[in-house]
């Protein structure tokens, strides 16, 4: 009978073992599933956009209020920013885009575009953009995604006033400040 007690007591030691490793390989699954959700999938980043020195293509297109806008309507240090309603990373840089275009002090100075394909998926992303941006809203590879280069989203980056591209990327970390701008 002593024999039965302490094969239970093997099999139950290896069987909350098992349990703990489970436990632990569930957690780190998670983490690495939250790291990978972070990266850019589809082009690198520094491929999102056209690259700093790149001119960019001439377009034209009407504001959500109504302003038109062109190749021609940039001012020296002109924020841009491409995002998408469905994507998760654009919704975590969006914040720091708002408060990146607050510091430039006007819209005039910022410029944003609303990828989505149904505008009733955009409502709450335009809301955000529209006290600190001209935003334009279009549909997925439209004439202003073009004219930019954009292959993924969130793309962002400075435009000089004659359409050069002064920096880019999917960060604004690697922008300069609007001190130095």
């Amino acid at each position: 009978m002593a024999y039965l007690w302490i094969a239970l007591a093997v099999v139950t030691t290896i069987c909350l073992l098992n349990l703990l490793l489970a436990f632990g390989m569930i957690r780190r699954l998670r983490e690495h599933t939250a790291l990978l959700s972070k990266m850019p999938t589809g082009p690198t980043a520094t491929d999102l956009i056209l690259p700093a020195g790149a001119q960019i293509g001439s377009f034209s297109a009407v504001t959500i209020a109504g302003e038109a806008v062109s190749t021609a309507s940039f001012a020296d240090g002109t924020l841009v920013g491409f995002f998408s309603p469905g994507c998760a990373p654009c919704r975590e840089r969006l914040p720091e885009f708002v408060a990146y275009a607050a510091e430039l002090g006007g819209r005039d100075r910022v410029f944003a575009v609303v990828v989505a394909d149904v505008a009733a998926e955009a409502t709450a992303t335009v809301e955000q953009l529209s006290d600190v941006a001209r935003v334009v809203l279009e549909k997925d590879e439209g004439p202003v995604a073009a004219a930019f280069g954009v292959k993924g989203f969130p793309a962002v980056g400075l435009v000089s006033a004659d359409g050069t591209m002064v920096a880019s990327g999917s960060m604004l970390s690697g922008l300069p400040r609007p001190a130095a701008v």
